[in-house]
């Protein structure tokens, strides 16, 4: 099926960089150096690994999946691209360092001018933003995307918390039912080992969105009031492992798609899962998450159904190199790859605007 963009009449009509076109020769893959945050060693103070996401690139191009000449650059998203989520004042209250160290538990950033605040630490989660957004827009062109970031799912339109500043999953979803014909339904599997409450109360009323959620029981945020919005409710016990956790996400997943059928699949892929890490809570293995990532996209490429994959949460140093690993994987299992970009998609994305480094752009408890 080909989408159209359609800029007539919604909320989200401004003009934004966000939805610019992309060559078809650039891999659905988004990510920018931007999204690594480094600032005088004060990333350190949270167990989150603060440049993971330039990490899996690393990886990636050493086993040569990518180029700098094929990944897509993503573009910061603006305050006017918020704004079609998150009310004013929510964005007003981020001009208080205070505010910010409490979302980011990063103690000491309460200390610094907010100037700082926003170049350093706001800065690259906005420009996370703004790639799950572009992600959207590719997944349904190209029928998969990955931001190597993103994944922000403890954020709604007006609190943030979690190490979540911007709501990119609600963003994502509302600028692709509000610009793009054609998509109407969304579906959210959430497999980040803890409670995807902020989508979750945005989209609490909304029939449009099915939310599948499976995660530890026992860990952060613990809200129950977001509960009410999920559809699909898995929830975990302590050190779950492998056999276990993936036949459940083969079963939810399957049953999730089966109930619904959407026209989109947002895939939030928390590695926070792995067996050891200091917040997750359970015990799944490297290859068990390979699996689990391989599952959720085999399950959407069954059904011709376009999915948009965000790394989350995950707090080991080693969970890069399962994040690279996972998507390689992928790649060789067929389920992503330059071969998809023959398929179905608008042809409205096939113009002059360059990808990867160059390209123009827009004029801690838990992820």
């Amino acid at each position: 099926m080909s989408h159209k963009e359609d800029n007539g009449g919604k909320g989200s009509s401004h003009r934004t960089d966000l939805y610019a076109s992309i060559p078809r020769t650039c891999l659905p893959i988004v990510y920018h150096s931007d999204y690594n945050i480094t600032f005088m060693g004060l990333e350190k103070l949270h167990p989150f690994d603060a440049g993971k996401w330039g990490k899996v690139i690393h990886f990636l191009k050493e086993e040569q999946l990518i180029t700098d000449g094929n990944i897509v650059e993503a573009c910061e998203a603006t305050e006017e691209d918020l704004l079609v989520v998150h009310t004013k004042r929510y964005l007003n209250r981020l001009k208080w360092s205070l505010v910010v160290a409490t979302i980011t538990e990063i103690p000491p950033v309460m200390f610094l001018p907010n100037f700082l605040v926003q170049r350093k630490v706001l800065r690259p989660l906005r420009t996370q933003t703004g790639g799950t957004i572009m992600a959207g827009k590719l997944a349904v062109d190209r029928g998969w995307a990955i931001n190597v970031g993103g994944g922000f799912h403890h954020c709604s339109s007006d609190r943030g918390g979690g190490f979540c500043a911007y709501a990119d999953i609600t963003l994502a979803i509302k600028f692709l039912f509000e610009r793009v014909e054609g998509i109407s339904r969304a579906t959210i599997i959430d497999l980040d080992a803890h409670q995807g409450n902020g989508h979750e109360r945005d989209f609490l009323d909304d029939r449009r969105v099915f939310i599948m959620d499976m995660y530890n029981r026992h860990i952060y945020p613990r809200d129950g009031y977001a509960k009410r919005a999920i559809k699909r409710k898995v929830e975990l016990d302590w050190g779950t492992e492998d056999s276990e956790y993936l036949q459940k996400v083969e079963l939810h997943s399957e049953g999730a798609l089966n109930e619904i059928r959407p026209d989109i699949i947002i895939y939030n892929a928390g590695t926070d899962i792995l067996d050891g890490d200091p917040l997750g809570g359970l015990s799944i293995s490297p290859h068990g998450i390979v699996k689990r990532d391989e599952i959720v996209f085999r399950a959407a490429k069954r059904r011709g159904i376009p999915i948009l994959m965000v790394t989350s949460g995950g707090y080991q140093k080693k969970t890069a190199r399962i994040i690279a690993d996972s998507i390689l994987n992928l790649h060789r299992q067929g389920l992503i790859g330059p071969e998809a970009l023959e398929g179905e998609g608008s042809s409205s994305m096939v113009t002059s605007m360059m990808c990867g480094p160059g390209s123009s752009g827009s004029t801690f408890t838990t992820v």
